[in-house]
């Protein structure tokens, strides 16, 4: 199970129980850590469907089989951006100090 259907899986559950689906209530319920811009992106996104189930295993692997390199990992572009920014967020706050420490630098 792909972490959307994970979210998406819990999210259903949660409206299937008649509560209102939170970033907070799915975090909590979550496997494993995902970026907050993500959770609220996929959230967003999100269509209460009383009778979703996950594709399992088996389904997923047959659907790679059948689709082409492109179609196999099917994101938004917010999520991908989302995605794109969050790895990027470590690299840009590095380059940032790199920058001041050679200022510093050529300053003495």
């Amino acid at each position: 199970m792909t972490i959307t259907e994970e979210i998406l899986s819990i999210a259903n559950q949660l409206a299937d129980q008649g509560k209102k689906p939170s970033v907070a209530l799915i975090k909590t319920r979550l496997s494993q850590s995902v970026p907050l811009p993500m959770l609220i992106s996929i959230l967003k996104s999100w269509q209460h469907q009383p009778n979703y189930k996950p594709s399992s295993r088996s389904d997923a692997e047959e659907n790679r089989k059948n689709n082409t390199g492109s179609n196999m990992i099917q994101l938004s572009k917010t999520e991908l951006n989302t995605l794109i920014e969050h790895a990027l967020a470590p690299i840009k706050q590095e380059l940032a100090e790199i920058k001041q420490l050679v200022k510093k630098s050529l300053k003495q």
